[in-house]
């Protein structure tokens, strides 16, 4: 462990064990400008900074929703903001018993040579902003490596590229007091099986735990943000039984103990199937030693947005909607979803193909 973690390593372990806490999970408000302008685009609301604010303050205020949250991951906007009261976001998240996080990444690039496989770009100012967003309140960082599977992909090169990136990435967070979430994302395209979708996900998580090992990142001060082991998007669906029992085995094969907490990413699931793979996972009886939680985006947020609207008359119904999901998601982290959501916006795929934040 280098000597900078040791000042810090007592907060990340004591600050990646809280944000793993069972029945509790991460609300992903992390989108770029870009992203959340899709989002409002499709409610037909215009992609100003006031709306940007209103949307993550509907979020952040819905009465009873933040007991089921242990942290948020903010945009860099975000993290500065206030409520239309004056309160920043941030002193509202941790008044709440809710951990502000921030998202470090700087988006994809190509990997010239490759069939259009990328890495995360964003190594080279990250100690300084680190620094810096330690001393605005967040305690943990997002980092997200995108890989895809296919004929020949991904490629050797792929795989440590991108295991080398977030073991860099982990360990400047780890020295700026913030914990790393280690987003290795495999994406959905494709036709493969979720036989094939196992072997790749056993395959880079254990050359991303290489990789940390190798870079002396301190494990119990991280948390893994991973794909849920699915069938590629043109493959005929299975149930979450079966994504559960592929899923947690790969987890069982490369994740060591020492990591406190999985916290999926729902990669365009619907919100109610990623609530009841989460669930099935957690009714499996076999050993897992750390926690298997969420940390969704589209899965917490899309029925929400769609009743709001951008109308105020509207919030009410909306922060109801999106207490319903945290409730949901709290009981799937324990295995104690019982399902049957009514709202069909629940029900809804949230599948984008090639998906870019």
């Amino acid at each position: 462990m280098s000597a900078f973690i040791g000042k810090y390593a007592e907060e990340l372990i004591k600050t990646a064990k809280y944000i793993a806490t069972p029945g509790k999970g991460i609300l992903a408000a992390d989108e770029s400008t870009g992203t959340i302008g899709k989002r409002l685009a499709s409610i037909n609301v215009e992609n100003i900074e006031s709306n940007r604010q209103a949307l993550r303050e509907m979020l952040f205020t819905a009465p009873g929703a933040l007991p089921f949250l242990s942290g948020v991951i903010l945009f860099e906007e975000t993290l500065y903001q206030k409520t239309v009261d004056g309160k920043p976001f941030v002193d509202l998240l941790l008044e709440n018993s809710v951990i502000p996080g921030i998202k470090v990444d700087k988006g994809t690039v190509e990997i010239a040579g490759t069939n259009g496989e990328t890495t995360t770009q964003g190594l080279d100012s990250l100690g300084a902003r680190c620094q810096k967003y330690y001393e605005a309140g967040a305690r943990f960082a997002k980092w997200r490596a995108v890989l895809k599977i296919g004929p020949t992909d991904p490629s050797e090169l792929s795989i440590v590229q991108n295991a080398q990136g977030l073991a860099r990435y982990a360990l400047i967070c780890q020295e700026n007091g913030l914990v790393p979430i280690v987003e290795p994302e495999i994406l959905t395209d494709g036709s493969h099986d979720i036989a094939k979708c196992a072997a790749v996900t056993e395959q880079v998580l254990a050359a991303v735990y290489k990789a940390l090992n190798d870079h002396h990142v301190l494990l119990e001060g991280t948390l893994l943000k991973p794909n849920m082991v699915t069938p590629g998007s043109d493959s005929p669906k299975v149930a979450a039984e079966v994504i559960a029992e592929y899923t947690v085995t790969a987890l069982r094969r490369t994740v060591p103990p020492a990591v406190p907490g999985i916290v999926f990413l729902s990669g365009g699931q619907s919100e109610e199937q990623a609530t009841l793979n989460l669930d099935a996972m957690n009714k499996l009886d076999v050993l897992k030693p750390w926690t298997l939680s969420f940390s969704f985006g589209r899965a917490l947020q899309q029925s929400t947005i769609k009743k709001w609207a951008g109308k105020k008359e509207n919030v009410e119904a909306a922060q109801a909607a999106f207490l319903a999901r945290c409730k949901a998601n709290s009981e799937a982290t324990l295995g104690k979803y019982a399902g049957g959501s009514t709202d069909a916006a629940a029900s809804e795929s949230l599948y984008v193909k090639g998906y870019k934040y």
